[in-house]
């Protein structure tokens, strides 16, 4: 496991002493970095496979089932006051999902269908905690936003495929890098096309914490 990503800890009663982040993702870390929340990072290791085939649900699922691996790995002790965030972004056009693309054939094509049109970004979210003497619980929602590019030419397709930028990216393209140039609006979280819905994020968890960890802490400062 990774130390934590930023030199402070996160404040007790209000925020989840610990936060591990279930994602290799260096935008998703760096998001995490900009909201200000210390954290770990132990990414799973299982393989990305959904059952289902709806855009919304299927990126729900992947993001339980990284949270989940990751939380299960996690001894007795560690599990007590921790909160492990799993995610997963899946793009969608015109009936099919686009995850990151196999290859740069795949990215040309993904980009290919992208261009000149609408379409969705969905991210998946769970939450993973346990409250002390009680079974795991968790919290699951997934954002949705909508993205209208710009035309792009066969040349341009290639040229942008030849950063390499695509290639770890669903729907092979990055809003915030080199595709910017492309990106003619978007309804809804920018941050969600990133990677992580970093502000719907932020109040799951402190929902979570005022209900667990603050409403502890909280209850203990008032005895005698």
């Amino acid at each position: 496991m990774n130390n934590n990503c930023t030199g402070q800890g996160n404040p007790a009663g209000i925020l989840p002493e610990k936060i591990i982040l279930a994602s290799a993702s260096p935008r998703r870390r760096e998001l995490l970095w900009q909201i200000g929340l210390a954290f770990q990072v132990m990414p799973g290791e299982g393989e990305e496979r959904a059952k289902s085939s709806h855009p919304s649900e299927m990126a729900a699922e992947l993001s339980r089932a990284k949270a989940e691996e990751v939380f299960q790995k996690l001894s007795g002790k560690e599990r007590q006051g921790c909160l492990v965030i799993g995610a997963d972004t899946v793009v969608s056009c015109k009936g099919r999902i686009m995850g990151k693309p196999a290859g740069r054939q795949q990215a040309e094509e993904m980009l290919t269908l992208l261009q000149g049109g609408t379409h969705q970004v969905y991210t998946g979210v769970t939450l993973v905690y346990q409250r002390e003497g009680k079974e795991p619980e968790q919290t699951v929602f997934c954002e949705k936003t909508d993205v209208t590019m710009y035309p792009m030419s066969r040349e341009e397709i290639r040229a942008y495929v030849d950063t390499g930028e695509p290639m770890d990216k669903a729907g092979a393209y990055g809003i915030q890098g080199k595709c910017a140039a492309f990106i003619k609006e978007i309804s809804g979280d920018y941050n969600n096309v990133v990677g992580l819905p970093v502000g719907r994020l932020y109040q799951e968890i402190k929902k979570i914490s005022q209900g667990l960890w603050g409403q502890g802490q909280q209850q203990g400062d008032g005895e005698p």
